[in-house]
């Protein structure tokens, strides 16, 4: 028998681009849907994050994030920060557009991405859930 929830929502990013927000509580996945779906490909920035893009209109179809619950969560020093590591498995082509749309809106109205500075030549990229009020009604 099947239990699972799912919940729906729509908003529009700060660049107007429309939105749709699709929650499975069950298996606590949310898709951030940017603008109409279309053919894509899945490009893994941590081992839950996954960013879908369409390499040729170089466009963010959406964001699919696992184990959603646990992404917002936040800590004594403030959101749970994950290394964007596997991004290092990707062909340099399709993770450069991966981190220019990740860094821009409207993926980047949700998704934040940073670097710790681990010594003068060495940076680590990481990423966090945006708390963000249309992610906190999911």
């Amino acid at each position: 028998m099947d239990k699972s929830e799912f919940y729906e929502s729509k908003a529009v990013a700060v660049d107007g681009t429309s939105v749709r927000f699709l929650y499975d509580k069950e298996a606590d996945i949310l898709e951030i849907f940017f603008g109409e779906n279309e053919p894509s490909t899945g490009v893994e920035l941590t081992d839950h994050v996954i960013l879908r893009l369409n390499a040729q209109t170089r466009r963010a179809v959406s964001l699919v994030l696992l184990h959603f619950s646990i992404l917002t969560e936040t800590t004594d020093y403030g959101p749970r920060s994950y290394p964007l590591n596997t991004l290092n498995e990707v062909p340099e082509d399709l993770r450069e557009l991966a981190l220019k749309l990740a860094t821009r809106p409207p993926v980047n109205q949700y998704l934040k991405i940073s670097h710790f500075q681990a010594s003068r030549t060495e940076q680590i990229p990481f990423t966090y859930v945006e708390s963000h009020p249309s992610l906190t009604a999911m």
